[in-house]
């Protein structure tokens, strides 16, 4: 040995364990972000560094600097001994010991990019190999000792004839083995981290099948939504206890050896499937959770038996109800919070389905009390008005108060009586309120729990028995009022298919799918619009996220994201282009399509033809309908964006082409003339002596015969039926072909020219001299006021055609009285006129006296809710006083009314046959009993709360169910004949 190769080994054996211990991560991280590595969660730089929440840059700089030191080992040797590849080993072994012995870690950083400098064939086989059999095994402890096993073989392979270094091998890697029996892996370490409360993160590399914490950002199509949304509520600041996740197929032996729960601190094993808690299923309570595991040795039999519970019979039957694939699940385990009072809250109340009331069930101890369903909890109201809520932010809001805590200075009002105390019922409604804004105005359902000091948020999921939500926004101005079936059979797919058309013409393929009949419905005999299916349609053309907000409750719009625009930015330009042309194409196709329809339409005489000929006049005009829609909906757009773009005064803008406003004034300057005449003869005081309305029809009486005295009178009456005539088209409500037109019933025209001659408005100021831009804007208004004449002139044939097929029925006695055939649907109508009336398979008379009922009963509902959630929303509380021969009052816990013979079922044990005229009784419910409830008619429990799993899965099941009977079982007796309502809560026996 040379004198330089002496020097070389001291320098190795000297410098290398130094350089091994050398605390490079934590200088870094001071310098990065002023925090001590050794201060956070395990107490190893390294694994702190590496997994320390938010310290992405610290991670990087941390892997580089253990890389820099492996590498600067191996070329100190390759410096001192060229030709001996053994003392680069060698010089990895010191580098280890020193990462042990100073360092306390396991140099395995070190070694791997040592090795990619030292020999990298040997690197590249060992982690292909190695990366081959780590797929294929997943199992840490096996891959851990099975890579140092790898890097001997290789290296004896490689160099078989090098004893020396196969020998230094060995060493290095029994060294490595032992130091990993000797140091807590890196999941106990954040395991232990995290119960000192640090936000470190544990993971190890396992592909596609990592671990994860609540702290991860978690994919919801493999951790289900259940855990991805918890994870995303952490992220953002709100209290959700420490968790971690297991994917489908993961070993859970790492997580049980990291985790060391005890009765001090228990954990709870939850399930978090796929689809489980997402908008169209809640699954509430099909899965297993297990509580209370207070040792390792119960710890993985519970992640198996919760993961075993995707498969049980029950949970099967009910995706297979659902129409839910059977993909997989993962399994939540978390940190069991001690409930003082715990709870569930519906941030809309799951029954009445509109209101801004928040209801809670609650009760003191853990939340699984409430959700069970054998035991019937304390019921809270809380009134919560719109209220503006701050976001939170993608970081925790510091020192300031959480967007999510009840502000001091607000007050909220209770209904309800119990032992919670009245500030946590406020606190859980208004953060159960927050939690939907945040969530864009999807109804949400929470469990929760109070431990004494702090509101803990354990789920929250989309109620999906409030959804889709409906909302009067825009539809009430569309078609405004009471609507009755005919009208809706024909205005509902016309303008639904046609914004289905301008929608496919900017989504393209991503309008496949989407069912743009079900963007608006009759709730109330009154048109809702799907705020739900219209705010995802507005997301997919690249509006920002709060569209389901503006439709709801009107919130403004955020400027669009940049990627989103581009992305729509091709469908954009071909809206674009149609509302370009739309003046020409309009033009084109009133010259060769409206003019000469309406031409032949007027020509006919609907009174002589048959219900066959009147039939095919039908749908003919609706065939020009569907075109002139398309021109209905997009002049009007077109004309409203450009006047917002040209930012032009709407007083700056003249609407008489529009014929309601043309009718007006013609009528206002032929009652000014008329007025002038009752002057002249000294009529007008006699005629305007009272303002009383009970005598305002005498006076029209009185004016219209007066001015049928004189010659001018006459002529003026004269012009008065040409302008009823010219516009007999128009009515009280345009788009309504049950309101009569102006030419069938002048009384209302009659009416207003007698107010206008008696009560004249002052003459309208003349307008300044147009600007260029104005000119130009006032084509497109033009525009539209022609579009709403075709249209309108066109609705009013469509009436006089049934009309004209009513009378034939009132001859032939099918229908009683005129207004009847309103009462039918267009495809009843067909049928009638071509097959006779057996072919609807119901006496006609009794099925339009159902529907007037109806109507009758919904024009009783004065204010009708600007907000409805859900398919099937209650009907008004109106004529539903029901006589019995006794009558019980429950909770009403699933809306809607069934009548049908007693079943009593004590035990899921041998479940009897039911059916839908069955009204099951059972001592309880819970997520058990859905076999059951999916094919009953209606359902009775003795005890449980509305918002349990029970009542969940009957108001998915879409069954009436009433809550908190005491003793059902036994005061009611199989094969008793009951009603049930649940809403209301009450069981009658008939």
């Amino acid at each position: 040995m040379t004198l330089t190769q002496v020097w070389g080994a001291l320098i190795i054996f000297g410098v290398c364990p130094l350089l091994g211990g050398l605390p490079l991560i934590d200088w870094i991280t001071r310098l990065v972000t002023g925090r001590s590595l050794t201060r956070l969660g395990t107490g190893n730089i390294s694994v702190s560094a590496a997994f320390y929440h938010g310290g992405r840059l610290v991670g990087i700089l941390a892997v580089l600097s253990e890389a820099f030191k492996g590498i600067a080992a191996v070329l100190l040797a390759r410096v001192f001994f060229p030709a001996d590849p053994v003392w680069q080993i060698v010089a990895l072994i010191a580098l280890v010991m020193g990462r042990y012995w100073i360092g306390r870690g396991a140099g395995t950083t070190n070694v791997v990019w040592g090795y990619v400098v030292f020999d990298p064939r040997v690197a590249g086989l060992v982690f292909l190999i190695g990366g081959i059999s780590f797929t294929i095994l997943r199992e840490r402890r096996q891959a851990k000792f099975g890579i140092l096993v790898l890097v001997f073989l290789v290296t004896a392979l490689l160099h078989p004839q090098d004893l020396e270094l196969i020998l230094a091998t060995i060493v290095l890697t029994f060294l490595l083995g032992w130091i990993y029996t000797k140091i807590p892996d890196d999941l106990s370490m954040a395991s232990h981290s995290a119960q000192l409360g640090s936000r470190s993160v544990f993971r190890f590399f396992r592909g596609e099948r990592g671990i994860r914490s609540l702290d991860d950002r978690l994919d919801v199509n493999k951790f289900g939504p259940k855990a991805a949304t918890l994870a995303d509520l952490k992220r953002l600041g709100y209290p959700v206890p420490p968790g971690w996740v297991l994917a489908a197929g993961d070993d859970p032996q790492p997580l049980v050896n990291g985790l060391d729960p005890s009765p001090q601190q228990p954990l709870i094993v939850r399930s978090s499937a796929v689809g489980e808690d997402s908008e169209i299923a809640s699954a509430a309570g099909q899965y297993e959770s297990i509580l209370n595991i207070t040792s390792r040795a119960a710890l993985e039999p519970a992640i198996t038996r919760c993961f075993a519970s995707y498969n049980q019979a029950a949970a099967t039957q009910y995706r297979r109800d659902r129409d839910l694939p059977d993909t997989s699940m993962a399994v939540l385990v978390q940190k069991q919070i001690q409930g003082v009072f715990s709870g569930v809250a519906f941030s809309r109340d799951p029954i009445a389905r509109q209101g801004n009331s928040v209801v809670i069930e609650a009760l003191p101890g853990n939340a699984n009390q409430v959700v069970s369903g054998r035991v019937t909890p304390e019921t809270y109201r809380v009134l919560l008005d719109d209220v503006t809520f701050e976001m939170p932010k993608d970081q925790p809001p510091g020192n300031r108060q959480a967007p999510w805590v009840l502000p001091d200075h607000l007050t909220l009002p209770i209904e309800g009586t119990g032992d919670l105390p009245p500030r946590l019922i406020q606190q859980v409604a208004y953060l159960a309120r927050h939690l939907e804004t945040l969530f864009g105005s999807i109804p949400q359902d929470i469990e929760w729990t109070y431990d004494g000091q702090t509101l803990w948020l354990l789920q929250a999921r989309p109620v999906t028995t409030l959804l889709p939500i409906w909302t009067r926004k825009i539809a009430a101005e569309v078609i405004p009022g009471l609507i009755r079936p005919l009208t809706w059979s024909i205005n509902r797919p016309l303008t639904c298919g046609v914004w289905g058309d301008l929608f496919t013409i900017v989504l393209g393929p991503r309008s496949r799918g989407l069912d743009f009949n079900e963007t608006a419905t009759l709730h109330y005999s009154r048109a809702y619009f799907n705020a739900s299916l219209l705010g995802q349609i507005f997301q997919l053309m690249g509006l920002p996220p709060e569209s389901l907000e503006f439709l709801t409750r009107g919130a403004k719009f955020s400027k669009p994201p940049l990627r989103s625009t581009l992305r729509n930015l091709p469908g954009l330009l071909r809206l674009a282009r149609r509302e370009w042309r739309l003046e020409a194409d309009f033009q084109r196709d009133d010259r060769q399509t409206f003019t000469p329809a309406l031409a032949k339409l007027s020509h006919q005489t609907v009174d002589s033809l048959s219900p066959g000929a009147l039939l095919s006049r039908i749908d003919e005009i609706l065939g020009w309908l569907q075109q002139a829609t398309y021109y209905s909906i997009l002049a009007p757009l077109s004309a409203a964006l450009r006047k917002a773009i040209a930012k032009v005064d709407a007083d700056d803008l003249d609407n008489s082409a529009t014929p309601e406003v043309a009718a007006l004034r013609s009528l206002q300057e032929l009652a000014l003339t008329a007025r002038r005449l009752l002057e002249q003869h000294a009529e007008f005081s006699l005629l305007n002596a009272t303002q009383d309305n009970s005598k305002f029809k005498i006076q029209n009486s009185k004016l219209f015969s007066t001015l049928a005295q004189w010659p001018e009178g006459q002529a003026i009456l004269t012009r008065f039926d040409q302008l009823i005539n010219y516009y007999g088209y128009l009515s009280e409500v345009g788009t309504d072909i049950a309101v009569p037109t102006w030419k069938e019933d002048p009384q209302p025209i009659r009416d207003l020219f007698a107010q206008f001659c008696l009560n004249p408005s002052p003459p309208p100021s003349k307008r300044p001299p147009k600007s260029r831009k104005v000119k130009r804007l006032q084509r497109r208004f033009d525009l539209k006021g022609r579009v709403t004449e075709v249209y309108s002139q066109l609705l009013a044939e469509l009436r006089w055609s049934f009309v004209a097929l009513e009378q034939h029925w009132l001859t032939l006695g099918w229908l009683q009285v005129p207004g009847d055939i309103f009462f039918l649907e267009f495809s009843e109508i067909r049928s009638l006129v071509e097959q006779e009336p057996s072919a609807l398979n119901m006496n006609l008379a009794d099925l339009i006296a159902q529907r007037k009922s109806i109507l009758e009963r919904d024009r009783q509902l004065e204010a009708p809710p600007f907000l409805v959630y859900g398919n099937d929303p209650p009907l008004p509380l109106l004529h539903r006083q029901w006589k019995a021969s006794q009558q019980i009052q429950g909770i009403g816990a699933s809306p809607g009314q069934a009548e049908g013979r007693v079943r009593i079922v004590n035990s899921l044990d041998g479940l009897p046959e039911v059916g839908r005229d069955t009204i099951v009784v059972v001592p309880y419910t819970d997520s058990g009993w859905a076999p059951l409830l999916a094919r009953a008619g209606g359902l009775i429990a003795e005890v449980g709360g509305r918002l349990s799993h029970g009542a969940i899965v009957a108001r998915e099941y879409r069954i009436p169910a009433v809550m908190d009977v005491p003793h059902a079982t036994q005061r009611l007796h199989d094969g008793q004949l009951i009603r049930i309502d649940g809403q209301q809560g009450t069981v009658e026996i008939l």
